[in-house]
């Protein structure tokens, strides 16, 4: 299953933000599956990841919990929402 991870830091946080980001890479634990990852230019960014083990997700959020506030929620690309979409138009 695919998610959507935004995030968002506190000014005050950027500091440590980044030092970890650079030390770390930022890499999601074994399970996973980091498809793309965009920083924003205003303390937000986003990444979508595939998983089907939400322990490992939920271990990634407790990594960063304490630096970025975190809004993880499931998500379909047009492949797999559009004929949804199709079948409650009829």
């Amino acid at each position: 299953m695919k998610f959507i991870v935004h995030w968002q830091f506190a000014p005050e946080a950027y500091p440590a933000m980044v030092a970890r980001f650079v030390d770390s890479g930022g890499i999601p634990p074994r399970g996973v599956e980091l498809l793309g990852r965009w920083h924003g230019m205003s303390g937000h960014g986003f990444a979508v990841v595939s998983t089907s083990d939400e322990r490992a997700l939920f271990t990634w959020r407790a990594q960063w919990s304490d630096l970025l506030h975190l809004e993880i929620a499931p998500c379909l690309d047009d492949a797999e929402a559009g004929p949804v979409l199709a079948a409650i138009r009829s």
